[in-house]
């Protein structure tokens, strides 16, 4: 696809507001919509670039100017504009286009960015398509008519239930790499079709186990399986809608998620508006009413990262850092909840989550087998969920910091702020170095005093705080006399430098008993 083929698209009545016959033939590599005054970061070369040129103010002269040198830099192939906000393209866009060799192009305020975006991956698709011999086995007529059908942006339920109808193979499903059901044709589905490993591959595949879309005959017939591979081929179309869609979510979530990383105050408006949420305002949820009318409930935050070896540690030469990405994005996606997901050096993945806590805590919970089940080796899946926060930005990012403590630190797979309710709990976040220095300088003495004789002052320390410092409870649990309890607190005490009757030291001792060292 060349950017002039999209002034061939009478439906869609893009006009072109600048660019010369060399322009208009670059090539096209896929397309993406911002309304960033600077997105060169978030922009790919080749790339068509949509924009409903909300950043643009008449009073700043040149404002253009920097958008169009931002383009330039990350190579797009060409500028498409939205009139619906000003009415039409901007004098000064046209004249920075042109000074930078951009290709402008006019988008009308009836035309919806969606209806854009649709026909340029059906477009894309069909040109990687062009001489393929894989849908040979589909009849022309159903080709034609199932086209037609994700033309007109037909949802892929009815697209699937028009082609198992004409075609009469068996009843089908389009699952995703981690189960989540995209359309189904016949209802109960059979637990084979529920599960993301198998099937045929419909649309992109990057290699990561998380991504992509599988049919799923709900039963297996040699006969079928040239219609069913010519179908899955056919029905690309559709998963590259929902990858580019998903592409543009996660790129509109990197925008906030850097815009959290700064180390100062952060103008959030931009990259939280390109996220679809209102600055200052969390998203408004159902609630019971208690007298004080309708909660709200702000973003959750959600980290994910892939452990590797018995350690559990990171190991990003056997990890690709997208994996976490699109293992995270997989399993928000099944809360039908707008998320943004992007990847870190470490190999993490964050996200900010509408919806509420609980449930994303739950529902992650009950996602994570499907996706655990698509590693291979020793790798694992680990994600941190924490609390609501309004979309501002030091809350967001006191949000994100916990979610990250609690993915380092988590006892299960799955692990939510609310679940930090204990000095364990806490403590579980902490690096095991760390923990095990505190361990050590505290209770070295005592250590050093049970290997060289037969009487335990670390257990006796343990049973005497379990027992809140009760004397009595203490011998009766020990099974020797109080006096020999007074002894041996005494002697702790002696060997450590700390009074047990005092709180700040029993707190202390205490902690340094939970960071004994796992074995």
């Amino acid at each position: 696809m060349i950017v002039g083929d999209l002034l061939d698209l009478d439906d869609l009545a893009i006009r072109l507001a600048w660019g010369t016959p060399e322009l208009l033939a670059r090539q096209v590599a896929g397309i993406s919509s911002t309304d960033l005054q600077d997105p060169a970061r978030y922009l790919q070369p080749g790339e068509l670039v949509l924009t409903g040129l909300v950043w643009w103010q008449p009073a700043d002269g040149s404002g253009a100017l920097r958008f169009a040198t931002a383009l330039r830099s990350a190579g797009v192939a060409a500028l498409l504009a939205g009139e619906g906000t000003h009415g039409s393209v901007p004098d000064s866009l046209v004249d920075a286009c042109r000074t930078h060799g951009i290709p402008l192009l006019a988008v009308p305020a009836g035309v919806s960015f969606r209806a854009v975006t649709d026909r340029v991956y059906l477009r894309l698709w069909g040109d990687l398509r062009a001489g393929a011999q894989d849908a040979a086995a589909i009849p022309d007529a159903v080709r034609r008519e199932l086209t037609e059908l994700m033309h007109a942006g037909s949802a892929p339920g009815e697209v699937l239930a028009h082609a198992v109808g004409r075609l009469g193979v068996p009843d089908c499903s389009l699952v995703t790499a981690g189960g989540r059901h995209v359309a189904t044709t016949a209802l109960p589905v059979p637990p084979a079709a529920g599960r993301g490993d198998g099937g045929l591959p419909v649309g992109p595949q990057d290699g990561s186990p998380f991504d992509g879309w599988r049919l799923r005959p709900h039963l297996r017939e040699a006969s079928a399986e040239p219609l069913l591979q010519g179908l899955a081929e056919l029905l690309a179309p559709l998963a590259a809608r929902a990858h580019a869609e998903a592409a543009t979510r996660r790129r509109a979530g990197g925008q906030l998620l850097a815009a959290l990383a700064g180390d100062g105050p952060a103008d959030l408006a931009e990259p939280l508006a390109a996220c679809g949420l209102t600055p200052g305002c969390p998203p408004a949820v159902p609630a019971p009413r208690t007298g004080a009318g309708a909660g709200t409930q702000g973003l959750v935050a959600v980290a994910a990262r892939i452990d590797h070896g018995p350690a559990g540690g990171v190991r990003d030469d056997d990890t690709p850092p997208g994996w976490a990405a699109h293992a995270l994005a997989e399993a928000l996606d099944q809360l039908a909840a707008p998320y943004t997901a992007g990847t870190d050096p470490a190999g993490r993945a964050a996200a900010l989550v509408a919806a509420p806590a609980e449930a994303v805590a739950e529902r992650l919970r009950k996602a994570r087998p499907a996706l655990q089940a698509r590693l291979t080796g020793r790798r694992t899946l680990r994600i941190g969920v924490g609390p609501a926060a309004p979309p501002v930005a030091e809350p967001l990012r006191a949000a994100l910091v916990q979610a990250r403590y609690l993915l380092d630190g988590s006892a299960g797979p799955v692990a939510s702020a609310a679940e930090l309710d204990s000095l364990a709990g806490l403590l579980r976040g902490i690096p095991p170095e760390v923990t095990a220095a505190f361990h050590t300088r505290l209770l070295a003495p005592l250590a050093a005093h049970d290997r060289e004789n037969g009487v335990s002052l670390l257990g006796t320390l343990a049973v005497f705080l379990d027992h809140d410092g009760s004397w009595a409870r203490t011998a009766e649990s020990l099974h020797i006399h109080v006096n020999t309890v007074h002894y041996r607190i005494r002697r702790i005490e002696e060997l450590t430098g700390r009074n047990l009757a005092r709180l700040q030291d029993r707190l202390d001792l205490r902690t340094a008993l939970l960071c004994t060292p796992a074995r």
